[in-house]
């Protein structure tokens, strides 16, 4: 069958990449004084690509026995074997111990696709933001679509809206729904590319949910940028991320409603566009308050190596051999 196709070539490209120094100094330096010895583990991980992993979110709307046999019989199991606090039925995951990677399926007009491929830690943004059906959402940084797509796979919003502001994005991300939700339902679901920071005055108090999936300094694939200039460059404009970040959650904040949460997540590992930014957003907003997410945290720590020492209202992941998951920085917040 098709998803017996030969696995092993995709990882070969993978192999020639070259690691880009001047960033692997940089996060070293600064990993080091934050992580503490726990930055070598996954310094090692995030520079062999060979170990990382990949999970299979499965497509409800387009659902085969055949995969999930053909899964089950590849060694794949059911990521969440915990009873988490928020884990839809209707949202399955398959992962594997060792990293294979399984064949990405190709964009077939009007055909949808039965699975996403992603980072297994990015499921935990989305299960933090627990959505119940009929609630008005708002993806604000919604490209490529996984986190939306998996949005989708726990409830049927009231109301979906996925924002993204880039325009090269913004059409992978159209794609993304398109091959994912089914017609009726894609129809319900507003793609614009608004600047983000500006959706708190345009639509105020007008969501029950946000999902703020910030740009960030993507720990992974900065450290294989293949040209030395556009790193050195990168991580010159890395220090006005924060800024940018804080700007989109200020007008999240602005959109969401009385009663309602928000989801703020970056896939670093950098403190400065992490936890200050919470701690700044904390800080400086009366009307908002920290939401305790450490049973999630509890129920997925064995899938999952978590940083100690963190507050209640935030969780961390550090990739690890065999749990090469992450980067991923969640945390939640609600409006009074």
């Amino acid at each position: 069958s098709f998803y017996s196709l030969k696995l092993e070539n995709k990882t070969k490209g993978k192999l020639q990449r070259q690691i880009c120094q001047v960033v692997l100094d940089h996060f070293g330096k600064q990993y080091t004084k934050e992580l503490g010895d726990t930055w070598t583990g996954v310094r090692d991980v995030l520079t062999h690509p060979l170990c990382w992993q990949h999970a299979v979110l499965l497509n409800k709307f387009s659902w085969s026995s055949e995969l999930e046999n053909t899964l089950c019989l590849r060694g794949y199991r059911p990521l969440f074997q915990e009873t988490l606090p928020y884990l839809p039925r209707s949202l399955k995951c398959y992962i594997s111990r060792t990293p294979r990677r399984f064949p990405a399926q190709k964009h077939q007009i009007g055909k949808l696709k039965e699975y996403y491929l992603l980072n297994a830690a990015s499921l935990l943004p989305v299960l933090a933001l627990e959505v119940k059906d009929g609630e008005d959402v708002l993806d604000v940084c919604a490209a490529p679509g996984g986190k939306s797509v998996a949005i989708l796979q726990c409830a049927y919003p009231g109301q979906f809206h996925c924002n993204e502001y880039d325009g090269l994005r913004s059409r992978w991300l159209k794609q993304t729904l398109e091959s994912f939700i089914p017609d009726p339902l894609i129809n319900s679901i507003t793609v614009s590319k608004l600047d983000g920071r500006q959706i708190g005055d345009l639509n105020p108090e007008l969501y029950d949910k946000i999902l703020v999936d910030a740009p960030c300094s993507n720990d992974r694939s900065w450290l294989f940028s293949s040209d030395t200039q556009q790193a050195t460059l990168r991580l010159i404009q890395r220090k006005e991320l924060p800024s940018l970040q804080l700007q989109l959650l200020r007008s999240a904040v602005k959109a969401l409603r009385p009663g309602g949460s928000l989801v703020y997540s970056t896939c670093t590992l950098s403190k400065a566009e992490n936890s200050d930014v919470i701690n700044l957003i904390l800080n400086s907003c009366s009307n908002i308050l920290p939401v305790d997410i450490s049973d999630m945290g509890k129920a997925v720590s064995q899938e999952f190596t978590l940083l100690s020492g963190t507050q209640e209202h935030e969780l961390l992941v550090l990739p690890e051999k065999e749990k090469a998951w992450g980067p991923m920085y969640v945390a939640k917040l609600k409006k009074i």
